[in-house]
């Protein structure tokens, strides 16, 4: 079974629930609900971090307005663990 997202920061056990991505040509970091995939150049953030970030000097915060929630379960999470369930209950 997939395991959910977890937040980029360094030490930082927490589920992921928003997703940064730095705007270098226009100098901005934008903090927005956990895009659906993890992307190379992007960072995936527990609500903590994602409401305590701050930009370097210079640089400005986009940051959504809303609250940020775990992504539900996809149809595959549940296949899995519907199985794992399944494995676990099986006579020895």
């Amino acid at each position: 079974m997939r395991s959910p997202r977890r937040c980029s920061r360094n030490g930082c056990p927490r589920q992921a629930v928003a997703t940064l991505t730095y705007v270098y040509n226009e100098s901005t970091a934008v903090v927005g609900p956990l895009a659906a995939f993890a992307e190379p150049h992007t960072y995936d953030l527990c609500e903590q971090h994602a409401r305590s970030l701050t930009a370097p000097r210079g640089w400005d915060v986009v940051r959504h307005e809303g609250e940020f929630e775990p992504p539900p379960p996809t149809t595959d999470d549940l296949v899995a663990l519907a199985e794992a369930v399944r494995e676990a209950a099986r006579p020895a």
